[in-house]
Parts: structure tokens; C-alpha cells; sequence
């Protein structure tokens, strides 16, 4: 496949090369030569210097032909502006935008464009693990609105069902429960064992008050 990474910071330099590495055919854009020397030495594809915003620049990368684009520069503004293009100009597929400052987020948001806020994912894992590090996040979805965890049941839970234990909560919803190493999809009426472990859907207040509903005694 053809991709087009916009911006050779650290983030572009890594993409560019994990790309490269799975055989993809890719060009770096960025408007300082100088940033190509992030690349690793064994980097085999083109890089291009040059404006990103650039009708002829995006052309000379290929843009008509590619399967994605990354704008992953260090400008929230240019970043969004360049994958607007890409994909209402030039009807690029797979568009993503690298978003560094969560307060200009939501006008990102606001093209549809695929937004990745690392500086937002990365604050709220922070809190997760402050907050409660026996919490195993497993897969987070979007900028970690929506993430799946790994939940021991304690003794506590021990023959309670699973719908006793989820149906007060909101917000949480069962993705597997795996016991003695076999995986199912849970219904409600399943009954809980002490060791099982629990995958659920949930948001950070959704899996904050899970973690103290199974620090508590269930009721009988």
C-alpha cells in the first residue's frame, strides 16, 4: 500500500519507518531536510521537502494514487487544514491527524476527520495507573473515551451472578469472562468464580466505580 506521512518529528519518523518495515510503500513530508535524519538508516522510502499544505507538494508525494495519509506535524492547524485536503480534494481513504493540544480537539473533530490526541490519551492513562494500578487496560478506543479491562473477581463475588454485579453500574458492559483458560461470551445469569477474569467496556468513571463495587462485599 502507498502512504504519505506529513511531518518527520518523532511520531512521523517512527510511523514512516513501522510502515516501511511491513512492506508499504511510503513518502515523508516535512519542510526541513534536516528532519530526515530521524530516520533510521535503513529506511527505504522517499522523503520529500517541502510545504505539506502544498497542492504541488502533496502531488509530487503521490496523494492521487495513495491508500492513507498522516498530518503529524507539530501544528495542530496545518495538520488538520493538510488531512481536510487529502481527503476532500483528493478523496485519500484513510486520513488521520495527529492532535497535540486537546483544547483545539473537538475543531478537528468537528472535518470527521480520525483524530489521535495523545497528549489526552496519555494525561488520562497517567490517572488511571495514579488513581489505581491494579487496573489492566487491555485496548482503548478513540483517545480513550471508551477502553476495555481486565478484571479480577474476588472471593467477595465469589457464585454472584454477573448481572448482580454490573446491572447497578453504568456504562459498563461485559466484553468476556475467561475461566481455567477458556474464554465465553457472558450472559447475566452466569455465576461468578473467584479468579475469573472479567474484559469490560467502560469509560475511566465507569471502571472507577466497578473497581470499588468488587472491593466490596456483595450482598447475598
Amino acid at each position: 500500500m502507498n502512504f504519505i506521512v506529513v511531518g518527520c518529528g518523532r511520531v512521523g519518523a517512527e510511523l514512516a519507518y513501522r510502515l516501511f518495515k511491513s512492506g508499504h510503500q511510503v513518502v515523508v513530508v516535512d519542510s526541513s531536510k534536516e528532519t530526515f535524519n530521524r530516520l533510521p538508516p535503513d529506511f527505504r522510502g522517499r522523503t520529500l521537502e517541502g510545504e505539506g499544505i502544498a497542492e504541488a507538494i502533496l502531488e509530487r508525494a503521490g496523494v492521487k494514487e495513495a491508500d492513507g495519509l498522516a498530518a503529524v506535524t507539530n501544528s495542530d492547524a496545518l495538520n488538520a487544514v493538510v488531512a481536510h485536503i487529502a481527503r476532500a480534494f483528493y478523496n485519500v481513504p484513510a486520513v488521520v491527524v495527529r492532535n497535540y493540544d486537546p483544547n483545539l480537539r473537538g475543531v478537528i473533530e468537528a472535518f470527521g476527520l480520525q483524530t489521535v490526541s495523545s497528549t489526552s490519551w496519555g494525561a488520562q492513562r497517567v490517572e488511571e495507573l495514579l488513581m489505581d494500578s491494579t487496573q489492566h487496560m487491555v485496548y482503548s478506543a478513540g483517545n480513550g473515551e471508551v477502553e476495555v479491562y481486565e478484571m479480577i473477581i474476588p472471593e467477595a463475588w465469589d457464585g454472584h451472578t454477573l448481572g448482580g454485579l454490573l446491572e447497578p453500574l453504568k456504562q459498563c458492559y461485559p466484553v468476556a469472562l475467561t475461566r481455567a483458560g477458556r474464554s465465553s461470551l457472558p450472559d447475566a445469569n452466569v455465576k461468578l468464580q473467584a479468579g475469573d477474569v472479567l474484559y469490560v467496556s467502560t469509560t475511566f468513571d465507569g471502571v472507577g466505580a466497578l473497581t470499588e463495587r468488587l472491593s466490596n462485599k456483595a450482598e447475598v
